[in-house]
């Protein structure tokens, strides 16, 4: 059986001899040869092989054709999840009220602590407490009025229209205005210090102004919570270590190429590229694969029962994920977060990927199934990040110049998900609310967008933060790398195209 096998992966091996990387400034791409169109079905019988250990003899021949091992840097791992998970938590048919309590009452006790410095001589009261042309300070919660917000009335006359409803890429209307809400009433926002356009329902905020005669309350000024504290980040003594961010792989749908998927499992694995590219493969201690890792028609979740032969395509996305994810786990720590089109529950928090869908990955202790949000610290360093649902919320209801603004926007605000439970499914927490942002993390991602941005965001107590956005893998053929010795980021790009 030996003798049979040793052409094929002779074959396999003078295929990755053709493959070379070429970088260019920060992104180092890669381009498929010809020659390694089979490159996926050999890996899956390197991944196979990989579980056992090599006997003396292949040692021993190593050892003679010189060639140089690389032992995989480690990293210590605190997963943080703990306040995302629901399991703990007892549905008794409450409303989402409490949320909103909960997050009014924690961020107007933070807020209340900023406003003497802010404004010490103007006093603090509640809308209720409002006086005509006296200036103070009001706490509450915004709320956004929109015209065209969608609802199911909308729905419903959608149904009935001859004519169908456009359906605008975003909601902003310029009638579209603001209203400050606490447990005593509500009143409305007017003149130009606040543009609608920026904000979302959810935030809560200290305003400076005074009731007009119409009883609206006229904004002067406006304070945020302001970025969180942040513990120090001892970045002199530190080595070269990389985490690897990865998203949108999309398996099951027309736009995944497995191929590509391939290639970046062969580089990080150190199955790619000289010695040169191997030594930083070594330096990967983490992959996180940051959700919508398939995709499963929608006709086959409805609900209804399936034909049998529409089981198995329902099955074979996961399936092949488990193969892919089986040869990561068995090289280095994986975690993988659930997103939207993952078969997962809707609401936020995503719990953690049932242990049942991954037979293969779960078999190393490597493989950790994660919640959305996900937070980690890994040798110091803090990590806080999404599958992308809270950004792209924030993209249809707000404006900003990019979506590296819609993060700087909720580490401002303190909040991950500020338009939920309004636009964004959440669960009904009672007593707490876990999107909250007490700590400031070192690095805040977020995963599936258009493409790929980075930035460093600074905060008035030399906070450092940097921000992410992990683009679509299956679009794009981007993952992300990010060295933990200087929180540097480059993106590594894989292409199958034959073009030159």
């Amino acid at each position: 059986m030996s003798a049979r096998l040793a052409p094929i992966i002779l074959l396999a091996f003078a295929a990755i001899s053709q493959y070379q990387p070429t970088v260019i400034g920060t992104q180092r791409s890669y381009r498929l040869q010809p020659s390694l169109l089979f490159s996926r079905f050999f890996s899956r019988i390197r991944s196979t092989r990989r579980r056992f250990p090599p006997s003396p003899r292949s040692y021993a021949e190593m050892s003679e054709a010189g060639s140089k091992l690389f032992e995989r840097k480690q990293a210590s791992y605190k997963n943080l999840d703990g306040r995302f998970e629901i399991h703990t938590e007892k549905y008794q048919g409450q409303q989402y009220s409490h949320i909103y309590f909960t997050r009014l009452h924690h961020m107007r006790n933070l807020l209340y602590t900023l406003v003497p410095k802010w404004k010490p001589n103007l006093p603090v009261k509640t809308v209720l407490g409002l006086e005509e042309g006296k200036e103070c300070i009001i706490v509450g919660t915004i709320y956004k009025h929109m015209k065209l917000k969608p609802s199911i009335l909308d729905e419903y006359a959608k149904e009935r229209s001859k004519v169908p409803l456009v359906k605008p890429h975003n909601f902003l209307h310029p009638d579209d205005h603001l209203i400050l809400e606490d447990e005593s009433g509500r009143v409305a926002l007017t003149g130009s210090f606040l543009d609608p356009s920026a904000f979302v329902t959810g935030i809560v905020v200290a305003l400076h102004g005074k009731e007009t005669s119409k009883g609206d309350f006229l904004v002067q000024d406006m304070l945020e919570a302001g970025i969180p504290p942040q513990t120090k980040l001892p970045l002199s003594s530190r080595e070269d270590k990389y985490v690897v961010f990865v998203s949108g792989l999309s398996i099951g749908s027309s736009e995944f190429n497995p191929l590509q998927f391939q290639l970046l499992i062969d580089h990080i694995t150190g199955h790619l590229g000289d010695e040169n590219e191997q030594s930083i493969a070594s330096q990967v201690v983490r992959l996180v694969v940051a959700g919508n890792s398939v995709q499963i028609a929608q006709g086959l979740l409805s609900g209804h029962t399936i034909a049998p032969r529409d089981q198995s395509a329902s099955v074979e996305p996961i399936k092949e994920l488990d193969i892919l994810l089986n040869q990561l786990a068995a090289a280095m720590p994986v975690d993988i977060m659930p997103g939207l089109d993952d078969p997962a529950n809707y609401s936020l928090p995503q719990q953690p990927l049932n242990r049942c869908l991954f037979p293969g990955a779960f078999a190393y202790n490597t493989f950790l199934s994660c919640t959305n949000p996900h937070q980690f610290e890994l040798d110091g360093v803090l990590f806080l990040g999404t599958s992308g649902q809270n950004i792209d919320d924030l993209f249809k209801y707000s404006e900003a110049k990019n979506r590296l603004e819609f993060l700087e926007r909720t580490m401002r605000w303190r909040h991950l998900v500020p338009t939920a439970p309004n636009t964004v499914g959440c669960y009904p927490f009672t007593n707490r609310d876990p999107f909250l942002v007490e700590s400031c993390p070192h690095v805040y991602f977020v995963g599936n967008q258009e493409k790929y941005e980075t930035a460093f965001m600074q905060g008035p107590e030399k906070q450092l933060v940097r921000l992410i956005c992990i683009p679509k893998f299956c679009q794009t053929g981007i993952a992300v790398a990010l060295n933990l010795r200087n929180l540097e980021c480059h993106t590594l790009s894989f292409s199958t195209s034959l073009d030159v």
